[in-house]
């Protein structure tokens, strides 16, 4: 058997990691072992999804918590470390693009194990936002790539990847989305909060660009007392966000706006189906976009850039540069008055990427297992 540890820690990670453990389980060659580092470890963040998502309990928790870029990254190589060294794996496989796909792919090169990165290749070409630096790493250690578009195989090359490395499989978060639709409409999400099909906005915002500056933050409230004029808008806060709001001191100013609804992080399955039934979204989340270019739901990013450029060429994705009220309203009236657009679903976006990428492991490991008895 050809062991492979599979790393998550954060909710982003959930997703992927998901029909990857589900098309290794009993396969005949590969065991995937999973481990958690427990980047995000609270019950919104981690533990409902790993239940919605029927996610296997990891056979390793680390642990490791919050903190600074640099601390939790450590702690997760301190922690990794002897993980790797006494499980002897022939593989690690990471996901994504936080600070645990970067600790557990450098320290499993550094002890001379190969790396395989799902969902290599993305960039946006902004180096303030930390998640580029840990793809250009991640993906510069990585022995197996695994892209979700076409851009992503083309950076890599033009970084100097061999091409016999690079392997366009789909997206996985695509898998999960396909694979719990039926089970999403099973929430009672829209009857909770009296919502209507196509009749509110979803809201996402959680980067440091967006929400640790009080100007945006107050650009932000501003955005939604014009939106909620016209529909309702839900916002599941992220604790990053509602934190902001409380040092701002705007707390009251956001109870104050009509028809704006603030909940908790919710499970992904509720999430899936106010996402779905939507009327637009505004988020500055990568996998939201790539969840929504797929549902075919209008969405509003509210950042400069994106790592995920077919989300705008072929999906329902717009960049409207950071916070700004008027350029938001004026995207959302266009929408909402019936002016989307036309879209399509990129390729291999078919919810069978985990089968493919699976796949290639299996020969990769058969090739390796013949390069070594030689």
């Amino acid at each position: 058997m050809t062991k492979i540890l599979c790393v998550v820690g954060a909710r982003p990670n959930f997703m992927k990691i998901a029909p990857l453990m589900d098309a290794l389980k009993g396969h005949p060659r590969l065991s995937g072992i999973l481990v958690h580092t427990g980047q995000h470890y609270d019950e919104a963040m981690s533990k409902s999804f790993f239940d919605d998502l029927r996610i296997p309990k990891p056979d390793l928790n680390l642990d490791v918590g919050s903190g600074t870029h640099a601390a939790q990254t450590a702690h997760i190589m301190e922690t990794f470390e002897p993980v790797v060294t006494a499980q002897r794996p022939d593989l690690v496989l990471v996901v994504g693009d936080v600070n645990s796909t970067l600790a557990c792919s450098v320290t499993a090169a550094k002890l001379l194990v190969p790396v395989a990165h799902v969902e290599a290749g993305l960039r946006s070409f902004d180096r303030t936002m930390p998640e580029e630096i840990n793809r250009l790493v991640t993906d510069a250690v990585s022995d197996l790539l695994f892209t979700t578009e076409q851009s992503a195989a083309e950076n890599l090359l033009k970084e100097g990847v061999p091409a016999e490395k690079i392997h366009f499989v789909g997206n996985v978060m695509i898998d999960t989305l396909v694979r719990h639709l039926d089970a999403a409409k099973r929430s009672r999400m829209l009857e909770q909060l009296m919502l209507t099909p196509r009749g509110y906005a979803l809201v996402t915002l959680h980067r440091p660009s967006n929400v640790d500056h009080a100007e945006g933050v107050r650009e932000m409230l501003a955005a939604f007392r014009r939106l909620a004029e016209r529909v309702p808008i839900v916002f599941p806060i992220h604790p990053r966000t509602r934190q902001r709001l409380a040092d701002f001191g705007l707390e009251r100013e956001v109870s104050a706006i009509p028809h704006l609804t603030l909940t908790e992080p919710l499970g992904y399955l509720d999430f899936l189906q106010l996402m779905r039934h939507a009327a637009l979204v505004l988020t500055d989340s990568g996998g939201i976009q790539e969840e929504t270019t797929y549902l075919g739901v209008p969405c509003l990013t509210l950042r400069d850039n994106t790592e995920r450029p077919v989300t705008v060429t072929h999906g329902t994705n717009r960049l409207i540069g950071r916070l700004n009220a008027q350029r938001i309203m004026a995207e959302a009236d266009r929408i909402l008055a019936g002016g989307a657009g036309a879209t399509r679903i990129p390729a291999l976006w078919d919810g069978h990427a985990a089968q493919r990428i699976v796949e290639i492991l299996d020969r990769w490991a058969q090739a390796r297992a013949k390069t070594t008895s030689c």
